[in-house]
């Protein structure tokens, strides 16, 4: 369990979470996000809704007052001032709720069609009264003996009825959204997927061909030098040298999405393998390339060996395909980290990079090579900022100067 929980962690920036706490991460923070919505939409439609009220209040206390000072100028000049600014259908009626006629008069942004015979328009206004009730009670206007004379009804502005719908029409364009981001992401990741499958294969034959070679060239020179003791013995000490070589690429392969065991080892002792296995095939590639160590033979850490060389060699091999020089220089160094732990360091003379590039280096299925599949170094990345808790990046890039990758691993 705890193999397979690991190899379905996904990184995000420094932490580390699984495939089942980011879905339940992204569905907290698109309830919260559908949550916030619905508070602020609800918040503004009560406030203009309330504005609205407020609006209707006093206009039918100014009309209560003007009915008891019928002949008060400056009381009708407020009447007519917020009559002007009710933007939502008012109707005023009798104290039994009957519409007054002439209608056009007793009512405001109330749309009647005035081709009706009076009769249907007034049997219209009762049902609109109807729906107005059921929202909001109507304001009582009184008259100076304190009986209702009569009744104002209202109902909400366009504004305020459609902003209701405002937040399903949200939900549902956000809900789309999340519906095409799950179907794009997860379309990538399987083409990705296939990608890395393919890759993997095309690497694990890479890996495994040139052992696999090299023991169909022992075995001619055994038929050949069958009846040479000497020769014999010296050929199947080369065998054996390959076929330590294919079971530690098994047991790479084994290794990647598990997660490996680690055992506190001299950092240069594995160094110094990678950088041997390199200098004895350098001189088949034509160049002189002189491969520099700097190592401080004290430094120990928790590494797996097998995974950690993997990376060294993926560097080192990195580099070597960056020379494009007959004097390249890779220098491997190997320094204290100050906060504990170490630094490995691959540096090499050769085409560097630009800005552009070094930011997709570490992308599956990136790659500047024409035979490459982009693998390697983010297999290498994975290698040492998930199983070893470390970093590898990009310290120091230009082209035509070089490349300096750095490796850190924290003290265990």
């Amino acid at each position: 369990m705890m193999q397979r929980g690991r190899a379905d962690r996904i990184r995000i920036f420094r932490a580390s979470v699984t495939k089942w706490q980011l879905k339940v991460l992204l569905t907290i923070l698109g309830m919260s996000i559908i949550g916030v919505v619905l508070y602020v939409t609800k918040t503004i439609v009560d406030e203009l809704a309330a504005n609205e009220r407020r609006t209707v209040e006093l206009y039918a206390r100014l009309l209560a007052r003007y009915y008891e000072r019928a002949s008060d100028d400056e009381l009708l000049y407020y009447i007519d001032q917020t009559n002007a600014s009710i933007h939502f259908p008012v109707i005023l009626t009798g104290r039994d709720g009957v519409p007054l006629y002439p209608f056009q008069q007793f009512m405001i942004n109330v749309e009647l069609d005035t081709t009706l015979s009076i009769d249907k328009q007034k049997a219209w206004l009762l049902t609109y009264i109807d729906d107005m009730r059921r929202d909001y009670p109507p304001f009582e206007i009184k008259g100076p003996d304190g009986k209702v004379i009569q009744l104002i009804f209202y109902a909400n502005s366009a504004v305020v009825r459609e902003l209701r719908y405002v937040p399903f029409v949200e939900i549902t364009l956000v809900a789309a959204f999340i519906l095409v981001g799950y179907v794009s992401f997860s379309t990538i990741r399987r083409n990705e997927e296939s990608h890395i499958w393919v890759g993997m294969a095309k690497e694990a034959a890479h890996q495994l061909g040139t052992p696999l070679s090299s023991l169909l060239a022992w075995l001619e020179l055994l038929r050949i030098n069958k009846n040479s003791p000497d020769e014999v013995e010296s050929t199947a000490e080369q065998m054996q040298q390959d076929v330590e070589r294919l079971n530690v690429i098994a047991n790479r392969f084994a290794k990647i999405g598990a997660m490996p065991s680690k055992n506190k080892v001299r950092v240069a002792d594995v160094l110094e393998r990678a950088c041997r296995y390199f200098e004895t095939r350098l001189p088949i590639l034509g160049k002189r390339i002189l491969l520099v160590r700097d190592f401080d033979d004290t430094l120990e850490a928790n590494l797996n060996q097998e995974l950690f060389e993997w990376v060294i060699e993926n560097l080192i091999r990195n580099a070597v395909d960056a020379l494009d020089r007959q004097d390249g220089v890779i220098e491997v160094r190997l320094t204290a980290r100050p906060r504990g732990g170490i630094i490995v360091t691959v540096k090499d003379n050769g085409k560097g990079m630009t800005r552009k590039i070094a930011s997709r280096i570490f992308q599956t299925g990136f790659t500047t090579k024409t035979r490459g599949w982009g693998l390697g170094l983010p297999l290498s990345k994975r290698i040492i900022e998930d199983y070893h808790g470390g970093l590898l990046t990009i310290v120091q890039t230009q082209p035509g100067v070089g490349t300096t990758f750095a490796i850190e691993v924290p003290a265990s």
